[in-house]
Protein backbone atom coordinates (compact mmCIF):
# COMPACT_ATOMS: atom_id res chain seq x y z
CA UNK A 1 0.00 0.00 0.00
CA UNK A 2 3.13 2.18 0.55
CA UNK A 3 4.51 1.72 -2.35
CA UNK A 4 1.54 2.30 -4.16
CA UNK A 5 1.03 5.91 -2.06
CA UNK A 6 5.00 6.72 -2.97
CA UNK A 7 4.54 6.01 -6.70
CA UNK A 8 1.26 7.90 -7.13
CA UNK A 9 3.05 10.87 -5.44
CA UNK A 10 6.06 10.31 -8.09
CA UNK A 11 4.01 10.76 -10.45
CA UNK A 12 2.16 13.95 -9.59
CA UNK A 13 4.93 15.34 -9.12
CA UNK A 14 6.60 14.26 -11.95
CA UNK A 15 2.91 15.35 -14.39
CA UNK A 16 3.67 19.17 -12.32
CA UNK A 17 7.03 19.39 -13.52
CA UNK A 18 6.04 18.54 -17.18
CA UNK A 19 3.41 21.65 -16.33
CA UNK A 20 5.58 24.06 -14.90
CA UNK A 21 5.82 26.50 -17.71
CA UNK A 22 9.65 25.71 -18.43
CA UNK A 23 8.51 24.89 -22.23
CA UNK A 24 11.04 26.55 -24.43
CA UNK A 25 10.41 28.36 -27.63
CA UNK A 26 12.04 28.54 -31.00
CA UNK A 27 12.06 31.18 -33.63
CA UNK A 28 13.45 30.77 -37.41
CA UNK A 29 13.19 32.26 -40.65
CA UNK A 30 11.51 29.24 -42.74
CA UNK A 31 12.42 29.57 -46.89
CA UNK A 32 9.71 31.75 -48.08
CA UNK A 33 10.71 34.44 -45.11
CA UNK A 34 7.98 34.01 -42.56
CA UNK A 35 8.71 33.93 -39.06
CA UNK A 36 7.74 30.83 -37.80
CA UNK A 37 7.53 30.07 -33.52
CA UNK A 38 7.87 26.56 -32.53
CA UNK A 39 8.06 24.31 -29.59
CA UNK A 40 10.29 22.06 -31.71
CA UNK A 41 13.69 23.38 -32.06
CA UNK A 42 14.93 23.48 -35.89
CA UNK A 43 18.27 23.56 -37.33
CA UNK A 44 19.27 26.93 -37.21
CA UNK A 45 16.60 28.20 -34.75
CA UNK A 46 17.24 30.33 -31.99
CA UNK A 47 15.47 30.06 -28.35
CA UNK A 48 13.26 32.97 -27.54
CA UNK A 49 13.30 33.84 -23.86
CA UNK A 50 10.02 35.03 -22.76
CA UNK A 51 10.39 37.79 -19.74
CA UNK A 52 7.05 36.55 -18.12
CA UNK A 53 4.62 33.55 -18.21
CA UNK A 54 1.07 35.01 -17.47
CA UNK A 55 -0.91 37.32 -19.93
CA UNK A 56 -2.06 40.15 -18.27
CA UNK A 57 -4.55 42.46 -19.94
CA UNK A 58 -5.78 45.89 -18.92
CA UNK A 59 -8.83 46.45 -17.60
CA UNK A 60 -11.55 48.02 -19.33
CA UNK A 61 -13.90 50.67 -18.42
CA UNK A 62 -17.60 49.52 -18.91
CA UNK A 63 -19.18 52.44 -18.14
CA UNK A 64 -20.28 53.12 -21.24
CA UNK A 65 -22.46 50.15 -21.67
CA UNK A 66 -24.38 50.83 -18.83
CA UNK A 67 -25.51 54.60 -20.22
CA UNK A 68 -29.07 54.64 -21.59
CA UNK A 69 -29.16 56.67 -24.66
CA UNK A 70 -32.14 58.90 -24.94
CA UNK A 71 -34.52 57.59 -27.32
CA UNK A 72 -34.98 60.43 -30.12
CA UNK A 73 -38.53 61.45 -30.45
CA UNK A 74 -39.98 60.84 -33.73
CA UNK A 75 -41.97 63.51 -35.56
CA UNK A 76 -44.86 62.21 -37.41
CA UNK A 77 -46.32 64.21 -40.64
CA UNK A 78 -50.10 63.39 -40.81
CA UNK A 79 -51.56 64.47 -44.08
CA UNK A 80 -54.88 63.44 -46.32
CA UNK A 81 -54.01 61.97 -49.47
CA UNK A 82 -57.69 61.59 -50.68
CA UNK A 83 -59.50 63.55 -51.82
CA UNK A 84 -57.29 66.14 -53.17
CA UNK A 85 -56.92 68.68 -52.10
CA UNK A 86 -59.29 71.57 -53.65
CA UNK A 87 -60.40 68.45 -55.15
CA UNK A 88 -64.46 67.72 -56.69
CA UNK A 89 -65.76 64.77 -55.66
CA UNK A 90 -69.23 63.92 -58.16
CA UNK A 91 -71.23 60.98 -55.89
CA UNK A 92 -74.99 61.13 -55.93
CA UNK A 93 -75.07 59.20 -52.90
CA UNK A 94 -72.79 61.78 -50.88
CA UNK A 95 -70.24 58.63 -49.92
CA UNK A 96 -66.53 60.14 -49.84
CA UNK A 97 -63.82 57.70 -48.74
CA UNK A 98 -60.90 59.76 -46.81
CA UNK A 99 -57.81 58.12 -46.12
CA UNK A 100 -54.64 59.61 -44.67
CA UNK A 101 -51.32 58.77 -44.31
CA UNK A 102 -48.97 59.18 -41.35
CA UNK A 103 -44.97 58.85 -41.90
CA UNK A 104 -42.72 57.34 -40.06
CA UNK A 105 -45.52 54.50 -39.69
CA UNK A 106 -47.10 55.34 -36.01
CA UNK A 107 -46.71 52.79 -33.31
CA UNK A 108 -48.99 50.47 -31.61
CA UNK A 109 -51.27 52.47 -29.18
CA UNK A 110 -51.14 55.51 -31.32
CA UNK A 111 -55.08 56.47 -32.79
CA UNK A 112 -56.27 58.92 -35.55
CA UNK A 113 -59.46 60.68 -35.78
CA UNK A 114 -61.01 62.80 -38.76
CA UNK A 115 -62.31 66.38 -38.19
CA UNK A 116 -65.36 67.07 -41.17
CA UNK A 117 -66.05 70.80 -41.05
CA UNK A 118 -64.01 71.14 -37.79
CA UNK A 119 -65.73 68.72 -36.20
CA UNK A 120 -65.03 65.19 -34.93
CA UNK A 121 -66.70 62.96 -37.02
CA UNK A 122 -66.33 59.86 -34.88
CA UNK A 123 -64.42 58.66 -31.77
CA UNK A 124 -60.28 58.13 -32.15
CA UNK A 125 -59.59 54.63 -34.07
CA UNK A 126 -56.68 52.79 -35.32
CA UNK A 127 -57.49 52.88 -39.18
CA UNK A 128 -56.25 55.68 -41.52
CA UNK A 129 -59.21 55.43 -43.46
CA UNK A 130 -62.49 56.59 -42.98
CA UNK A 131 -66.23 56.45 -45.10
CA UNK A 132 -68.54 59.08 -44.42
CA UNK A 133 -72.12 58.34 -46.01
CA UNK A 134 -74.78 61.66 -46.55
CA UNK A 135 -72.30 64.19 -47.66
CA UNK A 136 -74.42 67.00 -48.22
CA UNK A 137 -73.54 69.43 -51.27
CA UNK A 138 -71.03 72.02 -51.03
CA UNK A 139 -67.59 72.66 -49.97
CA UNK A 140 -66.16 70.69 -46.84
CA UNK A 141 -63.12 70.97 -44.73
CA UNK A 142 -61.10 67.68 -43.76
CA UNK A 143 -58.70 67.56 -40.83
CA UNK A 144 -56.82 65.00 -39.29
CA UNK A 145 -55.51 64.15 -35.49
CA UNK A 146 -52.93 61.97 -34.16
CA UNK A 147 -52.69 60.68 -30.82
CA UNK A 148 -50.49 58.68 -28.52
CA UNK A 149 -51.42 56.10 -26.27
CA UNK A 150 -51.77 59.01 -23.50
CA UNK A 151 -54.22 60.73 -25.47
CA UNK A 152 -51.74 63.75 -26.74
CA UNK A 153 -51.88 64.77 -29.62
CA UNK A 154 -48.75 64.01 -31.70
CA UNK A 155 -49.44 65.65 -34.81
CA UNK A 156 -52.02 67.51 -37.10
CA UNK A 157 -52.91 67.20 -40.66
CA UNK A 158 -53.03 70.68 -42.63
CA UNK A 159 -57.08 71.27 -43.40
CA UNK A 160 -57.46 69.56 -46.76
CA UNK A 161 -61.03 71.36 -48.79
CA UNK A 162 -62.85 69.17 -51.02
CA UNK A 163 -65.75 70.11 -52.67
CA UNK A 164 -69.24 67.35 -52.91
CA UNK A 165 -70.75 67.73 -56.28
CA UNK A 166 -74.31 65.50 -56.02
CA UNK A 167 -77.53 65.70 -58.29
CA UNK A 168 -80.15 67.96 -57.61
CA UNK A 169 -82.82 66.31 -56.02
CA UNK A 170 -85.22 68.92 -57.54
Amino acid sequence: MKTRLLLLTILISISFYGYSGDKKIYSWVDKNGVLVFSDTPKVGATEVKLTSQTLTMPTVDTRILDEQQPVAAKSYKVVISSPADQGTVRENTGSVYVTSRITPRFENGFKIQLLVDGTAFAEPSNTSTFALRDVNRGEHTLQVKLFDPQGSIVSVSPISTFFMHRASSL
